[in-house]
């Protein structure tokens, strides 16, 4: 043998070893990719999803009705010339308060004087003649008495008096109507109040109840407040005005960010307002401060009654759609169920639910944007306090912040 005989079978010795691994390692690829193509694909769904949730509690929660209202003053009196003449003085100072009986304007009183001079001249001639008609009178009876005259003459003096009688009675009604007219010379202002822009100035010819008048008078306090509530509120109102309770109204201003004054409900209209299906109710305030400006648009909030030991979820917890109202019930194994409720008055944070829920059961507040009926979640838990110190705040226990959007298979989904 030559001596290139052992390492010409090294050689074929490591070719057949290289042969043997390169078949290993196909075989193992063809065995991966068999079990890859014949492994059953997994099961694809979506994770479970984190939702913030809370219990139903026991508590109280007040009936309000919120209408816009105007405010209405007691007495807005336009104040008009009874007679007519020249106005020669002006009493007041624009935007003034005036009590009641205080002076306001002054027409020439002359010509009336003059009309009540006469008549009490007048007054005085024919008060002669009736003097001296029943000093004839007496003597006449007299002598009628001894048949001394005749009985025409007797029955014509008699009717002298009563002439000259009828004449002095004219006389003084005369009398008392300048004497009245004089007064209303001199006018004063019928009731308290702020007066407004003049409305004549003196050297003005004014007639009698001449438009636009002297001057307008408007009660600042106390004032009232009108305002409507429907039709379907009404029973409610009326069983509590009947009882004799008294239901107190909170106005705030027309963006409802500031309360101005406090009062309460004191008269309801008679009648609906068939055009709109409301009725006018009327409350009083003392207005004060005079917060309260006449024909101010302002918003009403009357306190009905307070509901006592009352089923309240969250406001955010109810959800309107095909179902009606409803709320996503937190089952025990970590999914919700759809569950209709009958929702009741609400404060903004919390709602009160009337029937389909009982205290203890817990609600999604937040995160039902995806939600549908059973499906998975999972419910936050409570964050750690921060570097500050503020307290952890729990989804089950904090102020519930509203959700976004439902999805269409939330908003579809029937009670289950």
């Amino acid at each position: 043998m030559s001596a290139n005989t052992p390492r010409a079978a090294g050689n074929v010795r490591n070719k057949r070893g290289i042969v043997i691994a390169a078949m290993a390692i196909v075989a193992a690829i063809v065995l991966i990719l068999v079990h890859l193509f014949n492994a059953k694909p997994a099961k694809s769904g979506n994770p479970p999803q984190v939702v913030s949730a809370t219990a139903a509690t026991l508590g109280s929660m007040p009936e309000m009705l919120n209408e816009l209202g105007t405010v209405t003053p007691v007495a807005t009196v336009t104040v008009l010339p009874q007679l007519s003449g020249y106005l020669t003085d002006v009493g007041y100072k624009e935007g003034q308060d005036v009590k009641k009986g205080q002076f306001l304007a002054q027409i020439d009183p002359r010509q009336y004087e003059i009309s009540k001079e006469q008549a009490e001249a007048q007054l005085a001639k024919d008060q002669a003649n009736l003097d001296l008609a029943r000093a004839d009178l007496a003597r006449y009876t007299q002598l009628h008495e001894q048949k001394s005259i005749a009985e025409q003459t007797y029955i014509d003096q008699k009717f002298t008096v009563a002439q000259d009688e009828a004449a002095v009675k004219a006389d003084k009604a005369n009398i008392a109507q300048f004497e009245l007219d004089l007064s209303y010379c001199h006018i004063v202002a019928p009731v308290d109040g702020r007066v407004g822009l003049r409305l004549v100035d003196p050297g003005n010819y004014v007639t009698q109840s001449s438009s636009p008048g002297i001057v307008v008078i408007t009660t600042m306090k106390p004032t009232t407040v009108q305002f409507t509530v429907p039709q379907n509120s009404l029973a409610k109102v009326l069983e509590r005005v009947n009882s004799g309770a008294k239901l107190p109204v909170t106005v705030f201003n027309s963006d409802n960010t500031r309360q101005i004054a406090t009062g309460e409900l004191y008269a309801v209209s008679n009648q609906m307002a068939t055009s709109t299906g409301t009725v006018t109710l009327r409350a009083t305030f003392p207005n004060d401060d005079e917060a309260l400006y006449p024909n101010e648009f302002v918003n009403a909030r009357l306190l009905v009654d307070t509901l006592q030991q009352a089923v309240l979820v969250p406001t955010p917890a109810v959800q309107t759609g095909a179902p009606g109202n409803y709320v996503y019930l937190v089952n025990a194994d970590d999914t919700v169920s759809v569950h209709k409720v009958t929702p009741g008055p609400s404060d903004g944070k919390n709602t009160v639910i009337l029937a389909g829920l009982s205290a203890g059961q817990t609600v999604v507040t937040d995160g039902m944007d995806r939600l549908s009926d059973g499906a998975k979640i999972k419910i936050a838990q409570a964050k750690s306090a921060d570097a500050d110190g503020a307290p952890a705040s729990s989804s089950s226990a904090g102020t519930p912040q509203k959700s976004g959007m439902r999805s269409h298979d939330a908003a579809s989904t029937s009670q289950s």
